[in-house]
């Protein structure tokens, strides 16, 4: 009678193998292929450190995928690791069937480990090609140096033995190594710390850039040459930043020391100063849930970085305050390539909106628009959608609920909402274009209740009101 889930045939023979540590090790010369994942499970498993050594010294793929072995990181295997590392790296020949160039300690590399111990679990074609042609791919060069990639989370009291035994043995070796780090985030880490770690990142290898830290202006402009450095990176967040008063003019004049240059277009929710900095396109500006002066909308609408720009979002930021002609005059410079434009809860009201609807018809390839959370009547709404009406790409588009929905102590009355929806599909028929709009309730703009949670299209097309 067979046992049920026997072990493969593999796994029985890197146990068998384990059993004698010094037999295992003095295998790896001969040890096929097949037997190295395996067998580097039942020594990680074991910590059996020695073991581990000799398999990095010995390891047959360009990576070691390290971190998907680990729920939590443990030092000691680390330093079994590294230890083989050491000898690799003091090598002038590296060994004839070694290939390892890369540990990577993400939580990445599961699924490698899947398909070496056997499980049934679907495995990507990047890993299953391994030792393959990928890694045949990576190994017709010279590969040097050695690369350690690693996702750093950089937050007080949260850097551990691990973290720090890791960056201590790559500040020993930074000739030999890079330390690459895709995903980066600073969460109330000291400046001092930061400028530490960061001087042993590859910080051309950083993508996405998290900073939530209390610093003031004049402590973003230390960090500001490193940013500069990043030249891949994608993704940028900073948050929580002290920004100065304006009578403080000697902290304002840091702005200046601000210079980034990047080559690929970004998503931002940054603190506008930083963008006056910046050098080239972007892609898309997110800025949002703060107030912006005149000077700063003056400055928005100036910057060339804006010039391509595809989305913005400028959502929570109360226009009210602002000269009638700023916005307007934004929206004029990136007419001819904006795609999505978001103005949610931003204080607007007819007056606002009545000004920014000549530019607004000259953004022809608008896809997607939102007003929603903003206070319109339906005048105003039915010139928002004559002026939109000939934008041919315009197929998302989220309004608030008319004012005149509302009773005179705000609480919305679903008959007159009723009509006013009756009366938009009028509009829409009357402008003979088939169009699809939105009636969105969250949040109301007069109290902020999210009780009306689903969207109502208004559809004319299909000669339907929903």
């Amino acid at each position: 009678m067979s046992a049920p889930n026997p072990q493969r045939l593999l796994n029985l023979a890197g146990k068998s193998l384990l059993t004698v540590e010094a037999l295992s090790i003095s295998a790896l010369e001969h040890l096929p292929i097949e037997l190295f994942p395996p067998l580097f499970m039942e020594a990680f498993c074991g910590r059996r450190r020695k073991t581990l050594k000799a398999l990095v010294q010995a390891w047959p793929f360009v990576r070691l995928p390290l971190g998907g072995l680990m729920q939590t990181p443990h030092l000691g295997t680390l330093q079994a690791v590294l230890d083989g590392l050491d000898v690799l790296l003091a090598q002038k020949d590296q060994p004839r069937r070694c290939k390892l160039h890369v540990l990577d300690l993400r939580n990445t590399g599961q699924d490698f480990w899947r398909m070496w111990s056997g499980s049934s679990v679907q495995v990507s074609s990047s890993f299953s090609m391994a030792p393959g042609a990928e890694d045949r791919l990576r190994t017709e060069q010279p590969l040097a140096p050695f690369e350690v990639f690693i996702e750093l989370h950089l937050k007080e009291r949260s850097v551990d033995g691990f973290l720090t035994y890791l960056m201590r043995w790559v500040e020993e070796r930074k000739a030999s190594i890079h330390l690459c780090c895709k995903k980066l985030r600073i969460i109330s880490f000291s400046m001092d710390n930061v400028m530490k770690v960061l001087s042993m990142v590859q910080l051309d290898c950083i993508q996405e850039l998290h900073v939530n830290c209390t610093w003031h202006l004049s402590t973003l402009a230390m960090f500001a040459p490193l940013l500069g450095q990043m030249s891949n990176l994608q993704r940028l967040l900073i948050s929580h930043i002290h920004m100065p008063d304006p009578e403080e003019r000697e902290e304002e004049s840091l702005v200046s020391q601000l210079v980034i240059t990047f080559h690929l277009s970004f998503q931002y929710l940054i603190p506008l100063f930083l963008l006056r900095c910046l050098m080239t396109p972007l892609d898309n500006l997110e800025i949002t849930h703060c107030l912006l002066t005149d000077s700063d909308l003056t400055h928005l609408s100036q910057s060339p970085n804006i010039s391509h720009l595809r989305g913005l979002d400028l959502s929570g930021v109360t226009m009210t305050y602002s000269s009638s002609e700023l916005l307007p005059a934004l929206l004029e410079k990136i007419a001819s390539t904006l795609q999505e434009l978001y103005l949610e809860q931003c204080g607007i009201r007819d007056s606002h909106l009545e000004a920014i609807l000549p530019a607004l018809s000259h953004c022809i390839q608008l896809t997607c628009f939102s007003l929603c959370g903003n206070l319109l009547s339906m005048a105003i709404m039915e010139k928002l959608l004559q002026h939109t009406s000939g934008l041919p790409s315009l197929s998302q588009e989220l309004y608030p609920v008319p004012q005149e929905s509302f009773s005179s102590d705000r609480i919305l009355q679903h008959g007159r909402l009723a009509q006013c929806q009756t009366e938009l599909l009028e509009i829409l028929k009357d402008l003979g274009r088939p169009r699809t709009i939105w009636i969105n309730f969250t949040p109301c703009p007069h109290c902020g209740d999210n009780t009306f949670r689903r969207p109502e299209p208004i559809i004319y097309g299909g000669n339907s009101l929903a």
